[in-house]
C-alpha cells in the first residue's frame, strides 16, 4: 500500500501537529478568559487594606456567562469586590479595568455625611451601613459629600481606602457603573503567595 503524503513527509506532519496544538491552546485560552475566569493586577492604594498594589487576582467569569446565557444582566451581591471596565476609559488614559466594592443597587439612595456612608431602600427606609457586613475591611471615616439615587441598570461602588482622594469611585467622579461593564466578582488572590485568599 502506497504511503500517503503526510506519511512520506514526517517533518511536515510534525510541524502541522505543533501548529494545531498551538491553535487549540490559543483558542482554549481565549474561551477561558472570556467565559470562565480572568486575571488582573491591582494598581494603586484605593482598595487598601483589603488589596494592595501588585496583588494578583482571579476574577470569576462564570456568573456573568450564566447570566448572559439566560439573557439577563449579571448583578453582583452587596459587599462583593468586583472588577469592571472603566466607563470613562479612553485608550492611553487611565485604567481600563478597576476593582471596587459593591455598595448599592438601582433605586437605592446613597449618602455620605459626616464621614458615614448610608444606604436607604424599601427594606431599610431609615437607612443602614453596608460596611457592617464587610468584616471591618473598608476604612473609615468615608470622605465626600454624597446624596444620590442609583439609576436603573447601574451600581454604586467604592474603594476600601475611603479617606481623602485615594479611591476614584462612585463618590468621587467615576459615577455609577452599568451592569454590562462588570467583568465579574473577585474569586481569589493568588499572589503574593503568603497572602492567598478566597473572596
Amino acid at each position: 500500500m502506497e504511503p500517503n503524503f503526510l506519511q512520506r513527509h514526517a517533518l511536515l506532519k510534525d510541524g502541522l501537529s505543533i501548529l494545531i496544538f498551538i491553535a487549540c491552546v490559543l483558542i482554549g485560552t481565549l474561551l477561558i478568559n472570556t467565559y470562565v475566569f480572568r486575571s488582573f493586577n491591582v494598581l494603586g492604594p484605593s482598595m487598601e487594606k483589603t488589596l494592595y498594589t501588585d496583588d494578583r487576582l482571579i476574577v470569576n467569569r462564570l456568573p456573568v456567562t450564566l447570566a448572559q446565557l439566560r439573557n439577563q444582566p449579571y448583578i453582583p451581591e452587596r459587599g462583593q469586590i468586583i472588577v469592571f471596565k472603566n466607563p470613562h476609559y479612553n485608550s492611553g488614559t487611565g485604567d481600563e479595568y478597576i476593582v471596587k466594592r459593591v455598595i448599592a443597587f438601582p433605586r437605592e439612595r446613597v449618602t455620605v455625611k459626616d464621614g458615614i456612608l448610608t444606604v436607604y431602600n424599601d427594606a431599610h427606609p431609615e437607612g443602614f451601613h453596608p460596611d457592617d457586613n464587610n468584616h471591618g475591611e473598608p476604612g473609615s471615616p468615608t470622605s465626600g459629600d454624597v446624596d444620590t439615587i442609583v439609576t436603573d441598570g447601574t451600581l454604586f461602588v467604592s474603594g476600601d481606602h475611603r479617606q481623602g482622594d485615594y479611591s476614584y469611585d462612585s463618590r468621587s467622579g467615576l459615577g455609577l457603573i452599568p451592569f454590562y461593564d462588570v467583568v465579574g466578582p473577585v474569586g481569589i488572590r493568588i499572589y503574593p503567595l503568603n497572602k492567598i485568599r478566597f473572596f
